[in-house]
């Protein structure tokens, strides 16, 4: 491995991205005393959830979905809102002052030439931005993940990813088929169910973990049994279940084989939180199918040879970090484009390159903003303190 470069204390550290992630470590670089840009792709802060659907509400309690330095007003109630959220992370960013460069895309990142007092230089429209440390914080969810069904091109109604679904209006009168029962799409297809469309039918390809809406409580039972062994917390969850939930079985949905604490450590999938999902599911508004396996014109095949004539399919199918653009030629990225070390862990082959915001554990995407931004901010202040300035020439 080629020496690590003598860091230019006087560069900027660039954050990529002015999400939740983006805007908690650059807040904590700030109180670090430590200088910093954030570069963020569109023309406002907390883009993509600004473009969210229209309905949509946070599943953490504001104790649990405040960034480090500001809390959520209490305005906001329960379970904040979409457009609640989006204001809250503009003042976040007002309130600590940051230096967002928006409409700014960060397009590659490569290492800086030896000798030059960088570490990296971040590429973009505007020309190379040389840097010590880089914190990346585009998030998971930062491409559609659109499935390559056969026979999509042959299909004569609207078909559209969940990420460019904004409200049930355009689907009143119409049938609809939700494809994916994670949080979205079991969202989107229970409010379809009320608001005047024809038939909502879910595709299920595997039957979700669901907990009723008291979030809270299960966020912190995710912090407290961390410690345990996965299939004793996987039973506990599945009894809970079981008291909680009914059983839907007879409605095309059957119970879960698997724990959700294993699913989220094998898939990064994270229970339903029911906000009228099984009660649109209990009285027949909202039908569960198998999954879809291919389009023929007109029609949607699924898996267990049924046909339905949808007017739309809406793909809950989830997203992809979308990172091998930005940083696929440094080699820290796995066979799935994750990051191979986040928070403040570095790659050996990338130090001072910091993924923020691409984990989904159990106990809140927003909380562990704060966690992955405070521990990042202290590695960089750490460093900082132990590194040597450089010696002046006579």
């Amino acid at each position: 491995m080629p020496p690590t470069p003598q860091r230019d204390l006087s560069a900027p550290t660039i954050v990529i991205g002015a999400g939740p992630h983006g805007l908690s470590a650059a807040a904590l670089l700030k109180r670090s005393a430590e200088p910093t840009v954030i570069l963020e792709r569109t023309d406002r802060v907390g883009a993509s959830w600004a473009h969210r659907y229209e309905h949509l509400r946070l599943h953490t309690t504001p104790n649990t979905s405040k960034l480090p330095g500001l809390s959520v007003p209490r305005q906001a109630g329960p379970w904040m809102s979409r457009d609640d959220y989006v204001r809250y992370l503009e003042r976040y960013a007002a309130h600590h002052r940051l230096d967002v460069r928006v409409t700014t895309p960060a397009e590659r990142i490569e290492r800086a030439e030896p000798g030059s007092g960088a570490q990296w230089i971040v590429h973009t429209p505007d020309g190379p931005v040389p840097t010590g440390a880089i914190v990346v914080a585009t998030g998971r969810c930062h491409t559609p993940n659109f499935p390559r069904w056969p026979g999509s091109s042959t299909f004569t109604g609207t078909l559209l990813h969940s990420a460019h679904y904004r409200s049930p209006a355009p689907y009143r009168g119409r049938d609809v088929l939700v494809v994916g029962a994670g949080n979205s799409g079991t969202e989107i297809a229970s409010v379809l169910a009320g608001a005047g469309t024809g038939r909502v039918w879910i595709a299920v390809r595997t039957p979700p973990n669901i907990l009723p809406r008291s979030s809270a409580r299960w966020h912190a039972a995710g912090r407290l049994t961390e410690a345990l062994p996965l299939a004793w917390r996987d039973r506990t969850s599945l009894l809970t279940q079981r008291l909680a939930v009914p059983d839907l079985t007879s409605r095309g949905l059957p119970r879960p084989r698997v724990g959700l604490y294993t699913r989220n450590a094998r898939e990064g999938v994270n229970p339903v939180l029911d906000h009228g999902f099984v009660a649109a599911v209990r009285s027949g508004r909202v039908e569960p199918v198998a999954a879809l396996q291919s389009f023929d014109g007109p029609d949607v095949v699924l898996a267990d040879g049924t046909r339905l004539r949808p007017d739309a399919v809406i793909a809950a199918t989830g997203y992809r970090s979308n990172l091998h653009d930005l940083v696929g030629s440094l080699d820290v990225l796995d066979e799935a484009g994750q990051p191979l070390a986040v928070g403040a862990q570095n790659h050996p082959a990338a130090p001072r390159l910091y993924f923020a915001g691409y984990t989904n554990p159990l106990t809140g995407v927003l909380r562990q903003a704060g966690i992955e931004a405070r521990a990042i901010a202290r590695a960089l202040r750490r460093e900082k303190t132990q590194t040597p300035l450089p010696t002046p020439h006579p």
